[in-house]
């Protein structure tokens, strides 16, 4: 069983495998987008005119890129705590001092780079932390001085850059030489006048494999002592003119294999006694060296025994011959811009092992004629030529050619025959000629062809049974401005074809039903003249049947109305398993909501240049896996869709160049997993209306506002110009904080006010809503005046109905024969209770009231009596006769404060009060059903003159 420290331990190596935050809004820098929220964080603060290193850097980050700011300085604390950087660019600033630790806790950094700035010296500490450094670039700074411990701490370091510096003296980079793992070295253009290895350690060995010393200032290069027994790569890329080259034993320097020069000043005796003596070299790199070409250097170099790639690149080889006849042995070469009009017959025959040859960038008007003659070539560049025409001959016997670049040219057409003997060729490009037709190239050879590049050509048709015998062809890209007609089935046979890129006429009979294998498609239409009433969609049966599509990407230039065939909806049903689909110019309104029914996997989403302001959420309903979504330049003006949009795996959102004006920051709520959001080029309002979604992008720690505070307002006139996230919204603060007081206080006083009208004035409040319903309803039934149909009604509850039968209607009706009515014997049945009882009230002379603790309690009676009372006081007559039949306490009657007040002030009849006596009380009932409807002046209204 695990201890508790244990599963600590665990925890902890748990959340550091887990990347805090990834993405949130920087000031001054930006992080780059990726799909996978445990992804490596990159930052990019490139060209922010920077003065500082920012301190909101995530410490997450793995690579950040400072370069081209106005940073002078870098202070200890500037990296703190990155413990996961890996690479480091602080190229092209002002960099003068570096303070000792500062990148002490850059503990797994690999690549630092500190390029054109302007360090004069090194510290003893200032690498200090960098034991895993493998690259560090120094170039183009003022360095003069180095400590010799500076480079100490850099164990694991492959490469240093020190060209371009102030160095003089070759002992300075003695503590370099020593680093274990040092393989490639650059000290070019520094004040050393002479590189001589006897001015090191004679004891020292180094692991240095390339070393490059090129420099204006060079003049003697020597190597006599047995220092660089590894060494395989010089490079003098610029050179003294009287540079002088001291091996006098070859065998230092046979593990040389490349040596390259580029504008060498040395004379052509020097060079010569460079190249004889480096036996072992294979790879020779001869740049802007004409003069020596013309002195015949290419006949000493062809006598090098083991040189296999010669480059001759950047020479000007117009005027004379190339002749290599004797480089029988090269496997690679390479004359780009070379100024060659053509290769004369014979120049290059003899090489039989040449694989590669690469004649780019020249003015040849054909294909060499040696080409036939070399078997053995495997990959041919003939691009940026003026070759016009290919010949039957012209690949006759390069049988072996896998990769044939022919971009840039001015080959019109091509004849049937000229491909056909390529059975190994996998990478064909012709684009950019003037090619109209293929004349049925296609149906021979090229059994095993791959890539296919006819693109940005003159073509106008693209006939059936153009690509039929391609059947290895993965990638096919006929994109043109001049296609005018794609017959159908003109993809036939292409059963491999995974990525295809062409162009199609807006009326095109193409059928793309045979493309199983087709994950990329990418299609691009081009309009000429703006067309208004499109012809109806195309069948979908004759259109796609691309049921492995992946990728999906269609382009529309030119204004237009609509296109003429619905896209997506027709196309994308049979793409169950899309992933990415993009339409630029494509839509003239937001697409139908059930456009991506059948594209449940569709993970990036981009629509460009279309008016989406009517866009219906529901359209992302069964796209809820996408990560990705691009909606710029697409005259969104709110942000209010996504409340609606079901989009929980959402990472990405980009909305450049709309007119969204305000945003409401809870829109984000819907989008948990958002990391990336892009509203650059949007003419925001720079008010309070805006303050939520400034205080979100300042304070969230989630999602990334790439640019955010970069932001300008453009609204109100006042604002435009100021920064968005400069916006005081402390204003805002106030008035809000001020409206909750006011809210707040007017809550708790109207609290406290309701609190005290039911604690106190509750039972008013109910008598006189019933007083004035029953006045609404006396004005609407008009009673005023009507004949009286009983002497009383009587108003009781169920519970004291057997005393009312027992002990009221004998004496009242049998004994003095009143006329009573009762609401179960009298009441119309069918009638709305409350108009029974007020007909009974107001077609009575009397109302009787048989009061007790459950009459109290019941809602009818309480209405009853409650109109009764209304009656009385609004007449002006004695009608209402109240009989108790318990002793109630008056504070029992507190809630019924009408009541209780009528009671104290006058006698009433009390039941209980009667006693043995009962003939008393019913006499006193009698006189007060015996008065009259005037009041006299000493009668109470309740019980007339009557005493118990």
């Amino acid at each position: 069983m695990p201890t508790m420290g244990g599963l600590i331990v665990f925890l902890v190596s748990l959340l550091q495998l887990i990347n805090p935050s990834l993405a949130y809004s920087l000031k001054n820098c930006s992080i780059d987008y990726s799909d996978d929220p445990l992804a490596d964080v990159f930052v990019s603060c490139f060209s922010r005119k920077l003065v500082t290193v920012p301190d909101d850097i995530p410490r997450a980050a793995v690579s950040v890129l400072l370069s081209n700011n106005h940073l002078e300085k870098i202070s200890r604390g500037d990296f703190n705590r990155m413990s996961k950087l890996r690479v480091l660019h602080l190229t092209d600033n002002h960099i003068a001092h570096v303070d000792d630790g500062s990148f002490i806790d850059l503990v797994v950094l690999r690549k630092l780079y500190m390029d054109q700035n302007k360090l004069t010296n090194l510290s003893a500490s200032i690498f200090q932390g960098l034991s895993n450094l493998t690259i560090l670039s120094l170039t183009s700074n003022k360095i003069e001085f180095m400590h010799p411990s500076a480079f100490r701490f850099l164990s694991s370091l492959q490469t240093l850059l020190l060209d371009s510096n102030s160095l003089r003296q070759i002992i300075d980079i003695h503590p370099v030489l020593l680093l274990p793992h040092l393989h490639n070295l650059t000290i070019g253009d520094n004040l050393f006048s002479s590189f001589q290895t006897k001015d090191l350690p004679l004891n020292m060995s180094s692991g240095l494999k390339m070393l490059d010393v090129s420099s204006k200032h060079l003049q003697k290069f020597s190597i006599t002592t047995p220092i660089f027994p590894q060494i395989q790569v010089i490079n003098f890329f610029r050179c003294a003119n009287n540079l002088k080259w001291d091996i006098p034993d070859k065998t230092l320097v046979r593990s040389i294999t490349q040596l390259y020069f580029n504008s060498p000043g040395m004379s052509f005796v020097e060079i010569q006694k460079v190249l004889q003596s480096l036996d072992s070299l294979m790879h020779l790199k001869l740049n802007y060296v004409s003069r020596w070409i013309r002195k015949g250097l290419l006949a000493m170099i062809c006598k090098i025994p083991k040189l296999r790639k010669l480059d001759l690149s950047y020479n000007h080889l117009h005027n004379f011959t190339v002749n290599l006849i004797a480089c029988s042995q090269l496997s690679e070469l390479d004359l780009t811009n070379t100024y060659l009009t053509e290769l004369p017959k014979g120049s290059v025959e003899s090489m039989k092992r040449l694989t590669s040859l690469i004649v780019g960038t020249n003015w040849l008007t054909k294909v060499p004629d040696d080409i036939r003659s070399l078997y053995s070539l495997e990959i041919l560049d003939l691009r940026g030529n003026l070759i016009s025409d290919l010949s039957c001959e012209d690949f006759l016997n390069t049988t072996r050619l896998m990769n044939l670049c022919l971009i840039d040219n001015r080959i019109a057409k091509l004849q049937g025959c000229v491909f056909e003997h390529l059975s190994d060729l996998k990478v064909l490009d012709l684009s950019h000629n003037l090619l109209w037709t293929f004349g049925g190239t296609f149906k021979t050879g090229l059994q095993k062809l791959e890539f296919l590049d006819l693109s940005k050509n003159f073509l106008t048709n693209l006939q059936r049974g153009d690509f039929q015998d391609l059947r290895s062809l993965k990638r096919l890209n006929v994109t043109s401005d001049y296609i005018s007609r794609v017959k159908h089935n003109t993809f036939d046979g292409l059963n491999n074809l995974e990525t295809l890129l062409l162009s199609l006429p807006l009326y095109y009979e193409s059928n793309f039903k045979g493309l199983r294998h087709l994950e990329n498609l990418t299609i691009y239409f081009k309009i000429r003249d703006t067309f208004q009433n499109p012809p109806p969609a195309w069948n979908n049966e004759t259109l796609f049947h691309l049921t492995s599509m992946k990728v999906f990407k269609v382009v529309c230039s030119g204004d237009h109305y609509g296109l003429p065939f619905d896209v997506p909806t027709d196309m994308l049903e049979t793409m169950r398993h899309l992933e990415d689909f993009t339409a630029i110019n494509v839509y003239i309104s937001a697409p139908d909501p059930e456009t991506f029914w059948y594209n449940p996997r569709l993970k990036s989403l981009k629509l460009g240049m279309t008016d989406l302001s009517n866009l219906d959420p529901g359209m992302f309903d069964p796209i809820t896996k996408l990560q990705a979504l691009d909606f710029s330049e697409s005259n969104l003006k709110s942000l209010d869709f996504l409340a609606q949009a079901n989009l929980p795996a959402l990472r990405s959102l980009k909305l450049r160049g709309n007119k969204i004006m305000v945003i409401n920051e809870m829109v984000f709520q819907s989008l948990p997993a958002l990391t990336y959001l892009d509203l650059n080029d949007n003419p925001f309002t720079c008010d309070c209306s805006n303050a939520g979604f400034i205080q979100w992008v300042k304070s969230n720690n989630q999602t990334q506002v790439v640019n955010a505070y970069q932001y300008r307002c453009s609204f109100p006139v006042a604002e435009q110009g100021n920064m968005l996230l400069d916006f005081d919204i402390q204003t805002c603060r106030t008035d809000i904080n001020f409206l909750c007081f006011i809210s707040s206080t007017c809550l708790v006083l109207l609290t406290l006010l309701m609190s005290f009208i039911y604690h106190f004035l509750r039972w008013q409040l109910v008598y006189t809503v019933h007083i004035f319903l029953a006045f609404l309803y006396d004005n609407r039934k008009g009673k005023k005046g009507a004949a009286h149909h009983y002497d009383a009604f009587v108003s009781y509850n169920i519970h004291n109905e057997d005393w009312v039968f027992q002990e009221m209607l004998p004496v009242l009706e049998g004994e003095q024969g009143w006329r009573l009515c009762l609401h179960h014997r009298d009441f119309q049945p069918g009638k709305p209770i409350i108009e029974n009882i007020t007909d009974a009230i107001y077609g009575s002379r009397k109302t009787i009231c048989v009061i007790s603790r459950r009459y109290l309690q019941s809602e009818w009676c309480s209405r009853e009596i409650q109109m009764a009372s209304f009656r009385l006081f609004d007449e002006k007559k004695d009608v209402l006769i109240l009989l108790f039949l318990e002793d109630i306490p008056a504070w029992q009657l507190s809630p019924y404060y009408r009541m209780r007040k009528l009671v104290k002030r006058r006698t009433y009849l009390s039941w209980p009060q009667a006693g043995q006596h009962p003939g008393v009380f019913w006499h006193n009932v009698r006189r007060a059903l015996e008065t009259g409807d005037t009041p006299a002046e000493n009668t109470d209204l309740l019980t007339g003159p009557a005493e118990l």
